[in-house]
């Protein structure tokens, strides 16, 4: 099977179409979500475009703050203490990466954890780790829905996951350890990755190496969610060798149209669980 992404995550803006309707008859606003964009990279002005489209799709107010990458530091973290203080604001995300000169960590920190909808504030990593109430890191969210869609009981499966990042590795344990899931995190010093792939009944990939999942690396039946995206000479691939894979696993996702809209929707769903605590 293969894990259509784009029509899970159309599924899932239609409910929170439906869900902001509610909101706002209930509470006579919607959730807004407000976007920081500094410099001009490629990927990270397609993603942000993408945002803005659905967010307003679903009926929530969007707004894009665009600045040149030579902007000052001081410059992002006044903005983000102003949108902090505003009601009409329900989330708020600075899209990665940054220019050099940006701390990254003071960015995330400064963003009110209550106010954080990408789920990279520490009060939400720990929130996450303890089990407790918080937002969920987009991209590591949309793949366990998606694992879910193919799975609804994943207690006592094996997981293997590839990469480490706070990102999204990390966070991806977190939510499989939840669902009783035995998880195994590897990284660039694990000893053999292939053999640890082989016992496993999930693996989700994002390293970042193009097609680095082999089919005689995967069991009969797995569940394979490819985050990677890698450009190359034959185009747009993942980490996981499509093409092998799709012959052994149970289900597989494609790159793309498959994690990528996912992690959109999932953003658009913790604005709007921030609108409703606040609104609580």
């Amino acid at each position: 099977m293969i894990i259509d992404g784009k029509k899970i995550a159309a599924k899932l803006r239609e409910d929170l179409k439906k869900k902001i309707i509610d909101l706002k008859s209930t509470f006579k606003s919607v959730p807004g979500l407000t976007v920081i964009l500094v410099g001009d990279d490629p990927a990270s002005k397609i993603y942000v475009k993408n945002k803005e489209k659905f967010s307003k799709e679903v009926g929530m107010n969007s707004e894009v703050l665009r600045y040149p990458k030579n902007v000052e530091e001081s410059v992002i973290l006044d903005k983000i203490i102003e949108l902090n203080k505003d009601k009409k604001i329900s989330g708020i995300l600075v899209q990665l990466p940054l220019p050099k000169h940006i701390s990254q960590k003071k960015v995330i920190e400064t963003i009110l954890p209550t106010k954080d909808v990408d789920g990279f504030h520490p009060v939400n990593v720990g929130n996450l780790s303890s089990g407790y109430d918080s937002s969920i890191p987009c991209t590591p969210l949309g793949c366990f829905l998606l694992i879910k869609k193919i799975e609804k009981n994943l207690s006592g499966k094996h997981a293997v996951i590839i990469g480490r990042s706070n990102l999204n590795g990390k966070p991806m344990a977190q939510l499989l350890l939840k669902e009783n899931c035995t998880v195994t995190i590897t990284h660039s010093k694990t000893k053999d990755l292939k053999e640890e792939c082989r016992k496993a009944d999930i693996i989700v990939a994002a390293v970042g190496k193009p097609k680095l999942v082999k089919g005689d690396w995967v069991k009969k039946n797995a569940i394979v969610i490819d985050v990677g995206i890698n450009k190359t000479e034959s185009g747009i691939v993942g980490d996981v060798d499509f093409d092998e894979v799709s012959k052994v696993a149970r289900a597989i996702t494609p790159v793309p149209g498959g994690v990528g809209p996912m992690t959109i929707v999932c953003l658009l769903n913790n604005t709007v669980e921030c609108f409703k605590r606040a609104n609580s």
